[in-house]
This record gives structure tokens, C-alpha cells and sequence, in this order.
């Protein structure tokens, strides 16, 4: 996703200003705290800029809060210029069913471009006694609310909490305010298992610290042939998760046009489209403005059902 989000950002900064670098600064809003996938993701963007336009610097703009809302409720107040981006996930979908008192709508933000197909996983520690999604299960169901799972924004909550619905079972969540002290709690036992974007939580797996139980895709992942998916066990259960790059609504067509035309062109790059599917397992392809507002509405309407599924209420 660093890749990914490196290239993007080498490009957008050229859509800015009609010459290779842009005449002022970059400014990349960050709605998690520092330490997660998405802030990495922001500080390579930091070094790959500065190589190329060394007069030019890539500014981190972290404002956490309110699962995400508070970010992207200032993004949408900034002048559509090119230069105020974002990247929008998961939780920008799934705050506003979850949270009565949001105080935006997800369509104040505009999608020029979608990263479709990144995994969640149920994952538990490499030596924990559940070898199998069968085996939490059989434990959950024999131990009602015994398990605690840990969630550290909606979308790692909404499936756990979906699964426990369609299973007959129940857990007790425990909410994190950042990834880094869920995998802490994780290893130390206090929480047995917790749902994580795989491609967050693939240096975790590869080091064989802990262990993927179920992923969330509709189909097996190429990466993961033999990890089951929900959906074999609780047919239609998919939670696939998108990483979106973003700009204020009062951005002009125009610039929104030109954005989404240089990302397209990125992806079709095969060495860029290869890693993106092969290592990532993001689904990357041309996609048009019109095909992205369409997997925005698309996604809004599912992850408010999951919401209804799951029994969570707004707060």
C-alpha cells in the first residue's frame, strides 16, 4: 500500500501545477494517529516527493478524532485545488450508520479513484489454541462472551460483530484507539483475536507471530490459496475494504478529471499492476469518476446493513 500510495502521490503532485513539480507545498491529510498503515503510507509519500521535487515538501496534516469524521469534516472545508488530498477507507463508509451525531455526510468528500479488494482477516496469534475459524467458533458458542476481540475503528468492529450475529455466538469488544495497541493486547492475551486489513496486518503473518483464521473476500486470495473465506461457512459474508484517494467536493471537474486520468495511467503500468495485485492483492483497473461515485453508493448501502446486522447503535 506504500508503493501504491508513492506512486499516486508522484503523480498528483505533477496534476497540481501545469509543470513537473508543484509550485507549493503538498498537503496530505491523515485522519489515525501516527504508527498505522495509513501514516506509513503518508511518510513514504514524504520521501518520494522530496527526491523528485526537492523544494517541495509533502506536509502530514494528522487530525484524529471521531473515528475519522474530524479529518475528513476538514478536508471538505479546504479549497479544491489539487494541492489538499486525502486517503479515504472503511471507516469514512461505516462512520456515518455508527455515529448519530457525525456531523458530515460521506458524499462531502469526492473519490477520484478506487483500490478495490483489500482483505480483512480474522486473525488470532501463531500459537494460539484455535487452528481453525471452526474451532473460535465451537469455543465462543460452548463459553458464551468468554472471547474478547479488539477493534480499533469501525470496520474492524462491524465484521466481528456481523459474524456473531450469523454464528449464534457471543464476544465482548474492546475498542483501541490505534492498530499498534490492539496487536500489543493481542500478543499479550488480553483480547484472542481481532479482524485487520491484511495488508496491515501481512508483516505480522509473515513473520509468524500470528495467523490468519478466515479472510473476508468473496473467493480465496492468490496470496493465501489455502486460507478459507467467511463466505464458505456464511454464504454472502464478504467485508472487503477499498482505499480511496480523495479531494474536497468543490473540487472543479476538471482537476478531478485529471487526477483520476494520471492514477489510471499509474496502474496500468505493468510493473505498478503486477506488485498492486500480486503483493497487495488490491484489485487495481482503469476505473472512471462515474464508476467510483458508483462503488461509493454501492458500499454505503452494504456496510448500513452490516451496521443493522450487527445490532450496533448509533452513538
Amino acid at each position: 500500500m506504500r508503493f501504491a500510495f508513492a506512486v499516486i502521490t508522484s503523480l498528483l503532485s505533477g496534476a497540481a501545477a501545469a509543470q513537473a513539480c508543484p509550485e507549493k507545498n503538498l498537503l496530505y491529510w491523515q485522519a489515525f494517529p501516527a504508527g498505522g498503515e495509513s501514516d506509513l503510507s503518508a511518510r513514504h509519500q514524504q520521501l518520494v516527493l522530496k527526491k523528485k521535487c526537492p523544494a517541495i515538501e509533502t506536509i502530514i496534516q494528522y487530525k484524529p478524532g471521531a473515528g475519522g469524521g474530524l479529518m475528513w469534516m476538514q478536508l471538505n472545508q479546504l479549497p479544491g485545488d489539487g494541492l489538499n488530498i486525502a486517503g479515504i477507507n472503511l471507516p469514512h463508509i461505516v462512520l456515518q450508520p455508527l455515529e448519530g451525531n457525525v456531523q458530515y455526510k460521506a458524499d462531502d468528500l469526492q473519490s477520484v479513484y478506487w483500490f478495490h479488494f483489500t482483505p480483512d482477516a480474522l486473525i488470532v496469534t501463531s500459537d494460539s489454541p484455535y487452528k481453525t475459524l471452526g474451532d473460535l467458533l465451537a469455543f465462543a458458542k460452548a463459553n458464551p462472551g468468554k472471547l474478547n476481540f479488539g477493534f480499533f475503528n469501525a470496520s474492524s468492529q462491524v465484521p466481528a460483530e456481523v459474524l456473531a450475529t450469523k454464528a449464534g455466538v457471543e464476544w465482548q469488544g474492546v475498542a483501541y484507539k490505534a492498530i499498534g495497541n490492539a496487536w500489543t493486547d493481542l500478543y499479550a492475551g488480553a483480547i484472542q483475536f481481532m479482524f485487520v486489513d491484511l495488508t496491515a496486518g501481512r508483516g505480522q503473518v509473515v513473520a509468524d507471530k500470528a495467523r490468519p483464521l478466515a479472510i473476508t473476500l468473496p473467493e480465496r486470495s492468490p496470496l493465501y490459496p489455502k486460507l478459507p473465506t467467511l463466505a464458505e461457512t456464511f454464504p454472502g459474508f464478504t467485508s472487503t475494504g477499498f482505499l480511496a484517494i480523495a479531494v474536497p467536493k468543490a473540487t472543479p471537474r476538471p482537476i478531478e478529471e485529471k487526477l483520476n486520468a494520471l492514477i489510471n495511467e499509474a496502474i496500468s503500468s505493468p510493473t505498478i499492476h503486477d506488485r498492486l495485485i500480486n503483493e497487495f492483492a488490491l484489485d487495481a483497473r482503469p476505473l472512471s469518476l462515474e464508476q467510483c461515485a458508483a462503488q461509493d453508493r454501492e458500499e454505503r448501502a452494504k456496510w448500513a446493513e452490516y451496521v443493522k446486522i450487527a445490532r450496533i447503535e448509533a452513538q
